[in-house]
């Protein structure tokens, strides 16, 4: 509960803060992390405080948002696996062809092929993060086609989609929710990287990545800290959704509920 607060308040703090706090102020600029300004400030006098808690908000909508389509495609595709052999054979197929490619190259090829910018780094990101969790909600909805009242409902006359969505979704919300948080520290971290080497969101958006890169001509003069605090603050909030993953995957499995 802890960790949820913490993530909540970031995000809030990211999304409600003044942006007088980005403008400009040359007198400012290059100071080191006091009371007033905890990181610090950049070459341009903005906070970095203020500009780290933007920027993880930032970070925070565009994965939740990517995380949430590859949750979907994940499970459109899973339920599609109990059509029959054809279809599963088919699914199986494109889970093995998305795992035989590099998540960050394939990332790359879609985002720029989408023009780049948040919408190309979402569809990029939603486009090459579902294949694990496709495979594990297959697993689940082959078990589920076999289960007695899904063959009674299938013997009395339901459609496929009927009893797919009556019948299996309801057991694979449990799992589509924990994966959703175990999905979104990997889709932070690559949003991050790509932005990082200039493919990803906007210059002028103040992202995780762009600090991170904007930070790093300026580490040889001695100001360490324009990199260290956005970097600890981005791996602390992968951190906290990877602890609040794994502690729900452990109440939702009946087998570790009681660690």
């Amino acid at each position: 509960m802890f960790v949820a607060v913490c993530l909540v308040a970031a995000w809030l703090g990211g999304t409600l803060i003044d942006a007088k706090l980005f403008s400009t102020r040359l007198e400012l600029r290059n100071l080191f992390p006091s009371l007033q300004h905890p990181f610090g400030t950049d070459w341009l006098g903005r906070d970095m405080f203020a500009r780290t808690l933007k920027g993880l908000a930032l970070s925070i909508q565009v994965g939740l948002i990517a995380s949430a389509c590859s949750c979907i495609i994940a499970a459109a595709l899973g339920l599609a696996a109990a059509l029959g052999k054809t279809a599963d054979a088919i699914v199986s197929w494109l889970i093995d062809l998305f795992l035989g490619v590099p998540h960050l190259v394939a990332l790359i090829l879609i985002a720029f092929v989408f023009g780049g910018g948040m919408k190309g780094v979402v569809i990029g990101i939603a486009l090459t993060h579902w294949p694990s969790l496709a495979r594990v909600i297959r697993a689940e909805v082959m078990q589920l086609r076999s289960a007695e009242y899904v063959l009674i409902s299938r013997r009395l006359g339901k459609s496929w989609w009927w009893v797919a969505s009556r019948h299996m979704l309801p057991h694979l919300v449990p799992q589509l929710f924990v994966g959703l948080l175990l999905l979104f520290p990997h889709a932070i971290l690559h949003e991050a990287a790509i932005t990082f080497i200039g493919l990803g969101l906007s210059p002028h958006q103040p992202a995780i990545g762009i600090i991170l890169s904007e930070s790093m001509r300026y580490l040889s003069t001695g100001m360490w800290w324009l990199a260290f605090f956005p970097g600890l603050c981005l791996l602390l909030v992968v951190r906290s959704f990877d602890i609040l993953g794994e502690s729900l995957r452990r109440l939702a499995d009946p087998r570790r509920s009681q660690e």
